[in-house]
């Protein structure tokens, strides 16, 4: 299947790629089905169904918010999160929700949206189910989609044909493992970002590309500007104080002295991870990359390049974008980015290792020490469970998007003081990766029934 970077990386709202962005969306594809299969006006209501760890942590991940959205025609990129609890306000007011200018459904939310805690549907834990029906119960129209991990929502039916996508391009650089992505490179003398560019001209010319790009870097950057300066407590029950604000008050009035502890640069890494996965975990906008969950990390690591790095340009943003996507896309094809399939190895550590492979390649260091350093990342993740107390994205998720950011800052440290030769290949970690995430027990897997999340009492 062909993924482009703008598959990887996609401007949504906080909480959850997977929980959120995914559920808002399929739940908008569904309203489409009903218009074009002509069932507007005999449709009454709409009955959703979440299982598996939608229904676990659902309500802590605003899957029910999402769906009203979605149902309301709302899209991840485009809905205004001040607006939110506005729209959300009115639909409990009127018991209904426009979903179309041709389409009123009756809305009440404890009869028209199920959550199945014992029940998963058959292909992937985040499985839900949209039926819609009229005015006396009769069945209309039912779809089963899942969301699979970084807002990616696939039908049962693509599911059902071992995750086939809709967009099977033909590209002019194709491959399936890091080998033959390195060997692309040294066959043609190009870098990664190169082979990237050339592929993803298949849908769109160079010009394009670069203002997404710079599109998507702006988004993160603004986001970060948002997190260090909002002040408050955190959406939920354990009451969570944003800590970004007071950590860049305290780094930004430093003195010279103080800026002399080479550590320090770790703190502010810190805090741009920190201020975008606070941004996330309170609904704000925010650039899945390639999970919500681990939206953090990326971006702090393009701030340590934009910050510390001496000839950063934009360019060199750039090219970490499309490294670091040709590294999610192996990820996203050959096991898994979601939290609720392989635990938060899926998701912290996939962004870990992407974050080291688009250091690297800012960096300038060679395709083969760029393979490394994203190796390295990963390595280091496995076996990472996924265990969000109350089902919020906030502990352990938030801290966990810092360390990651720091990880992948060592691991090109790492790859850049060895030659390019190692033991373990990406491909081998990739695969272990997923190996692992198959054989951890469901607690582990975003379902809050596990780890810290029943070891920490809730305050």
């Amino acid at each position: 299947m062909a993924v482009s970077v703008f598959d990887l990386f996609k401007i949504g709202i906080g909480p959850s790629s997977s929980h959120t962005v995914g559920p808002m969306r399929a739940a908008n594809m569904f309203i489409s089905q009903v218009l074009s299969h002509q069932l507007a006006e005999r449709t009454d209501h709409i009955i959703t169904e979440l299982y598996g760890s939608l229904s676990h942590t659902g309500r802590g991940h605003g899957t029910d918010k999402a769906i009203i959205l979605g149902l309301l025609g709302e899209e991840p990129d485009q809905v205004d999160p001040d607006a939110i609890e506005g729209l959300l306000q009115a639909v409990e007011d009127s018991q209904t929700i426009q979903a179309h200018a041709d389409l009123t459904l009756n809305f009440k939310i404890k009869k028209h949206l199920v959550w199945h805690k014992r029940k998963k549907l058959p292909l992937h834990s985040n499985g839900m189910q949209f039926t819609a029906c009229d005015a006396e119960g009769n069945e209309l129209l039912r779809k089963a989609y899942y969301s699979v991990g970084g807002g990616f929502i696939l039908a049962h039916t693509h599911m059902a044909k071992q995750h086939i996508m809709e967009d099977d391009s033909k590209l002019p650089y194709h491959f399936t493992s890091g080998d033959e992505l390195i060997d692309l490179c040294t066959a043609h003398n190009m870098t990664i970002a190169e082979i990237m560019y050339a592929n993803e001209a298949t849908w769109r010319p160079r010009d394009e590309v670069d203002a997404q790009l710079d599109q998507i870097w702006q988004a993160m950057a603004a986001c970060v500007q948002r997190g260090q300066k909002t002040e408050g407590v955190l959406p939920g029950g354990l009451k969570l104080a944003r800590r970004a604000p007071k950590m860049f008050q305290d780094l930004d009035k430093r003195s010279a002295k103080d800026l002399a502890d080479p550590l320090t640069i770790l703190d502010w890494v810190n805090m741009f991870a920190l201020a975008v996965s606070e941004e996330n975990a309170a609904g704000g906008r925010v650039v899945t990359a390639p999970t919500n969950g681990a939206a953090g990390i990326i971006p702090a690591v393009l701030h340590y390049y934009t910050n510390f790095i001496p000839d950063n340009n934009p360019q060199g943003i750039r090219d970490f974008l499309l490294t670091a996507a040709a590294v999610g896309i192996l990820y996203k094809t050959k096991a898994s980015i979601s939290g609720a399939e392989v635990g938060c190895q899926g998701e912290v550590g996939v962004a870990s290792s992407m974050a080291a492979a688009g250091l690297a390649a800012a960096l300038k260091l060679s395709p083969d020490e760029i393979e490394n350093a994203a190796e390295i990342a990963m390595e280091h993740n496995l076996g990472l469970t996924c265990d969000p107390i109350g089902g919020l994205v906030q502990i352990p998720c938030i801290e966990r998007n810092a360390m990651g950011a720091i990880k992948s800052i060592n691991a090109v440290r790492m790859a850049d003081r060895n030659d390019g030769s190692h033991t373990v290949s990406l491909d081998k970690v990739i695969k272990t990766m997923k190996a692992t995430g198959d054989d951890m027990k469901e607690h582990y897997k975003e379902t809050s029934r596990g780890g810290l999340a029943v070891n920490i009492i809730e305050c």
